[in-house]
């Protein structure tokens, strides 16, 4: 009973609560112990709370998910979890989330309560509307941003803002069109197992998937170039500066990531249009291959740029200069 428990949690959905970890990264603070291990702490809190609420969804969901060819298989819809007490412990698991987050923040336990009764309001009726229910998911994703974003007392910039809601809807429209795409295909006997997407179109689907695939990248691009990193270390700068002209000394070198992001959403895009996968992001993120080196390469290159003086020893600024 406790693995079935612990696989209706869902751990691997945990990935996207490192979304808490943004802020702390581009705010030039990742390396500060005390935010470190405070971020950290809210991420496993947010962690508890997504929990508790995919085991309500799976309880919400029962029915339906008996009928649906890859979710019939979960512990709930396949019996092997008595929903009452699934109910029970997911209660549990709010609860105790809940209460860790009041010992730490007024405004952190408003946004984990905030995207607890959301993702409620969205099993119950959101997912039921045509394009509320995917605006619905971003606003998840924002939630996190500022959760992490009020644990440390960070502002977060407009672009910030808009990249992770058109990321966020990028992904959730990807999501919808691949589940069309299954749901419609000649092995499953109907689409009833999600009414919403009998509504959208695949022609809408990919209008949206194209315009919300532009947007991430713009707004990524606008956020590294109006928005550079806190600090650059004195060793990136008389790194580049030795062998760059002052053109180039401004400090946007954070747009050296532009074309990782701008090849992750064509990865994903192919995905989506050509391997019909991507009704789990998760999933795809650490199945493709291209797309996971895409985002290392992109990790390795903002941690690089932001805290290059904590990668580079003193030892060797001292031989540039």
């Amino acid at each position: 009973m406790p693995f079935w428990l612990l696989v209706s949690s869902r751990p691997r959905q945990w990935l996207k609560n490192l979304a808490i970890y943004a802020t702390l990264v581009f705010e030039g603070e990742f390396f500060n112990i005390d935010k470190f291990l405070l971020t950290t702490l809210g991420f496993a809190i947010f962690c508890v709370v997504t929990s508790g609420i995919y085991i309500i969804n799976d309880i919400i969901d029962l029915e339906k998910d008996k009928h649906h060819p890859f979710k019939s298989k979960r512990p709930i819809a396949a019996g092997r979890i008595n929903p009452i007490l699934a109910l029970v412990f997911a209660l549990v698991l709010l609860a105790v989330a809940f209460i860790a987050s009041y010992q730490i923040s007024t405004f952190f336990t408003f946004a984990a309560v905030s995207y607890a009764i959301l993702q409620i309001i969205y099993s119950l009726f959101l997912r039921s509307i045509i394009l509320l229910d995917v605006m619905a998911i971003a606003s998840g994703f924002l939630l996190r941003i500022y959760a992490g974003a009020v644990l440390i007392d960070a502002h977060v910039t407009i672009w910030f803002i808009l990249t992770v809601a058109s990321l966020a809807l990028f992904l959730a429209i990807g999501k919808r069109r691949s589940e069309r795409t299954l749901l419609s295909g000649p092995k499953t006997k109907s689409i009833q197992t999600r009414s919403i997407l009998v509504h959208y179109p695949e022609s809408l689907l990919d209008s949206l998937t194209v315009m919300f695939a532009t947007a991430t990248w713009f707004a990524y691009t606008m956020f590294t170039f109006l928005q550079p990193p806190p600090t650059a270390g004195p060793q990136v700068l008389v790194l580049f500066g030795d062998f760059l002209p002052r053109t180039f000394l401004a400090s946007k070198w954070l747009m050296l990531t532009v074309p990782f992001v701008i090849y992750g959403v064509m990865r994903y895009l192919y995905v989506i249009h050509e391997k019909k996968e991507g009704e789990s992001p998760e999933r795809v993120l650490l199945s493709d291959i291209p797309l996971l080196v895409s985002v290392l390469v992109w990790t390795i290159l903002v941690f690089f740029v932001i805290y290059g003086s904590d990668f580079l020893p003193a030892r060797f600024v001292r031989l540039l200069q």
